[in-house]
């Protein structure tokens, strides 16, 4: 009898996850096989430092206020919340004829196009929300409380910001027994290394870079000294807005795939040392000293955003767009001040 579709996919998923351990195994006993000499192992702590991912979202309508402008936040290419030109106070009363009018950055009227939308009852919506359209808006409203009553205006000012999820990567750190340091399999072990590293993340679209590589002579408690390479590498996934099959699927989003990536990498330096231990006198050259992996989770923004909890609180975790006098000129984290910088998004201070 043929199997089910669900017990195909099952058998399918079991025969997926073995392959990948069959792999892991390979990559471990190529990188080992070619550096064998005598050398004792070592032991240390393994430190994870696993974060929650979590931007605050904001409302569905946000009401302004006549007292301040009223930030409001939009994710790049996102729809937006509706900015209602009411304040909490008028959104739960009646008004007779109200007539609504946005003006936009450097008080142009706003008007309907691909981009943004005035619904009847004066919000505004942003269907799809560029850098450029980043700025100080204003919605000028009149209206009667009553029918007898005159006309009354009320002025409500926002600030629009775009803002991108942080492009976080993560940062490794791990220690390996070595060849003398001026040798030359040091350096092969090296790229042998990046190369199976690089290739476990491949099919999930990202990728492994080398931040620093360096061999030290280091005296043991109460042993003699040894040879050690200390390898820094960085793991981060590639946009998919800019990848020629762009994902669709969820499991595709970047911090998932990356998140993969990086339980991939634990993997691979947990089964260096399941093989190590298995393996018959003499040890490699060079090999991975147990426990020494080290990971941190290290936040970056695009360049033109940064992070900044206390001018934006209600997006404490946001690469928000860079304000007037400020600037990002990099990946980093954080707008400088730049007293020159007279638009939104600044990645130079000129």
């Amino acid at each position: 009898m043929e199997a089910s579709a669900p017990s195909r996919a099952r058998r399918g998923r079991r025969q997926a996850r073995a392959a990948g351990f069959r792999f892991l195994r390979a990559a471990v006993v190529l990188l080992l096989s070619a550096f064998v000499v005598q050398a004792p192992p070592a032991v240390g702590d393994l430190i994870r430092l696993p974060r929650g991912f979590h931007l605050t979202k904001d409302v569905l309508k946000i009401v302004g206020s006549p007292n301040y402008p009223v930030k409001v936040y939009v994710m790049l290419h996102q729809k937006s919340p509706h900015v209602l030109c009411v304040t909490q106070r008028l959104r739960n009363s009646e008004l007779i004829d109200p007539q609504f009018q946005w003006h936009g950055p450097k008080g142009k009227i706003v008007s309907e196009n691909s981009s943004m939308h005035i619904t009847s009852t004066g919000s505004l919506v942003f269907q799809d929300f560029e850098e450029g359209l980043t700025g100080a808006y204003t919605c000028f409203l009149e209206y009667k409380p009553t029918v007898e009553e005159v006309v009354k205006n009320l002025q409500l000012k926002y600030l629009i910001y775009a803002y991108r999820d942080p492009r976080f990567y993560y940062q490794f750190t791990a220690r390996y027994h070595a060849a003398p340091c001026n040798s030359v399999y040091n350096v092969s072990f090296e790229n042998k290394l990046l190369q199976i590293l690089s290739k476990l993340v491949h099919d999930l679209s990202c990728e492994v870079s080398l931040l620093k590589s360096e061999c030290h002579h280091v005296k043991m408690q109460k042993a003699g000294f040894q040879n050690e390479l200390f390898f820094k590498f960085a793991v981060s996934c590639l946009d998919t807005e800019k990848e020629a099959k762009p994902c669709e699927d969820q499991s595709c989003e970047y911090s998932k795939r990356l998140s993969k990536a990086k339980n991939l990498i634990e993997r691979f330096f947990n089964q260096q040392v399941t093989v190590l231990g298995r393996r018959a006198e003499p040890l490699p050259e060079i090999y991975y000293i147990e426990d020494t992996l080290q990971m941190v989770w290290i936040n970056r923004c695009y360049p033109g955003y940064g992070i900044n909890t206390v001018k934006h609180p209600k997006c404490p975790e946001c690469c928000v767009i860079c304000s007037p006098g400020s600037y990002n000129p990099s990946d980093g984290t954080h707008c400088l001040q730049c007293n020159s910088s007279l638009t939104f998004g600044a990645k130079a201070c000129l």
